[in-house]
């Protein structure tokens, strides 16, 4: 309430400076500021080699199965990691979490760095899931501590447009190295980059300054029973999404590289695509979305969910395979509306843990998708992708009929 006042009476004024102006715009907030430099460095980092795992995996001597168990590996840390991290950014303070989050995932970056073979990138990713995962509630807490409400979209976008822009450059860079040095080299100098650039986050988040709102212990029963009921069929449609996400993102590198034979330049090329058509739309949807209410963005990034496996599977060589990197760039044009309904619909002192409990859900479920598309590869290269767009269609309809417009602006 005192940020809508205080809002209200920096309009009135006319004599603002160009500086001052600046610094005024939504998600520009100082701790804002922050979590989002620290997720920028550490994705610059990661996006090196992230998006050639698999490929890393099937040198070390995984196979298609093993490749789709570790997607679903990835899923499960990810679930169980949310709750736990959203208690402590709730529990120790934001800052303090960060640096715990951070030092935990540098471990993992060191076992992938020296693992001799695939087993041992296992062991590595239920490290490297507690900067990914475990981060998450505390960043969506501080964007719900800092920013109204009128604010939130503006403020995810501001924060997903400043991770997206390592994610369209890095991967270029990393297809580069491995081409140049091959896959083990190449995914080692990436890993080597990301612990410096993870040293460099620390001094970082020490920026983050967010007062620990104190409040009686809730259990996770408690906090499920906060969720409103608008909240809860949310995630039940973006369960239904992920699963079609879930089902095909881990083979898309090998349907590209062994079934459409391109390169990994080339790859890297095509998710630096997807990651600029991304960014291109963030920050007219994250305004407008503040503006005239989120449902509609949602539903178009759950249809692109849907499209963009499709589109793969249609894909015949490099240029159909950019125009379906473009639909999974527009899958994000939704997704600060998206993440600013869950924070809206949290209790102030619940927030991170809400967040938490979310992705915990949403995580948990969808961990058997990428196995399964595993097995469907195995029938052929194209089922997981067209079972995924069918599975992505459903949950645009559940969306769409569940969740009521009031609740979504």
């Amino acid at each position: 309430m005192e940020s809508s006042r205080t809002n209200e009476k920096i309009d009135e004024v006319p004599a603002l400076t160009r500086h001052e102006q600046l610094f005024r715009l939504p998600g520009l907030e100082r701790n804002v500021l922050a979590a989002s430099a620290a997720v920028f460095l550490l994705f610059l980092g990661e996006e090196l080699w992230k998006k050639f795992l698999p490929r890393y995996l099937e040198v070390l001597g995984a196979g298609a199965v093993t490749i789709g168990l570790f997607g679903t590996a990835k899923d499960f840390f990810d679930a169980i990691y949310q709750y736990p991290g959203g208690w402590l950014a709730d529990r120790l303070g934001r800052r303090r979490a960060f640096l715990l989050f951070i030092a935990i995932a540098s471990l993992g970056y060191l076992i992938y760095l020296f693992s001799p073979s695939w087993p041992f990138v296992f062991v590595g990713l239920a490290f490297v899931m507690a900067w990914s995962s475990m981060a998450s509630p505390a960043i969506f807490a501080i964007i719900g501590d800092a920013l109204p409400k009128e604010q939130r979209a503006m403020g995810f976008t501001i924060q997903s447009f400043l991770k997206r822009i390592p994610m369209a450059v890095a991967p270029i860079i990393g297809g580069v190295l491995i081409a140049k040095m091959g896959v083990v080299s190449g995914v080692k100098i990436g890993l080597a980059i990301t612990l410096a650039l993870a040293a460099l986050t620390i001094f970082v988040v020490k920026a983050v300054n967010v007062p620990i709102v104190v409040s009686a212990p809730v259990n996770i029963a408690g906090v499920w029973r906060s969720f409103h009921h608008a909240l809860k069929r949310l995630l039940i449609s973006d369960i239904i999404i992920r699963i079609c996400e879930g089902l095909a993102d881990v083979f898309v590198i090998l349907y590209v590289m062994h079934v459409l034979n391109l390169s990994a330049a080339q790859y890297g090329l095509l998710v630096a695509i997807q990651m600029t058509t991304s960014m291109l739309v963030y920050l007219l949807a994250g305004r407008i979305a503040d503006r005239i209410g989120r449902k509609p963005f949602v539903i178009a990034t759950f249809i692109c969910f849907a499209l963009f496996p499709i589109s793969i599977a249609l894909a015949s060589g490099f240029a159909s395979l950019v125009v379906a990197f473009v639909i999974g760039g527009l899958r994000e044009i939704g997704e600060p509306s998206r993440k600013a309904m869950i924070v809206d619909f949290a209790e102030p002192h619940l927030r991170a843990r809400t967040v938490g409990l979310y992705y915990l859900i949403r995580s948990l479920t969808i961990t058997p998708a990428a196995a399964i598309g595993g097995l469907l590869w195995k029938v052929a290269p194209e089922v997981p992708f067209v079972i995924a767009g069918v599975v992505g269609i459903i949950g645009v309809i559940v969306f769409t009929a569940t969740v009521e417009e009031r609740y979504a602006s």
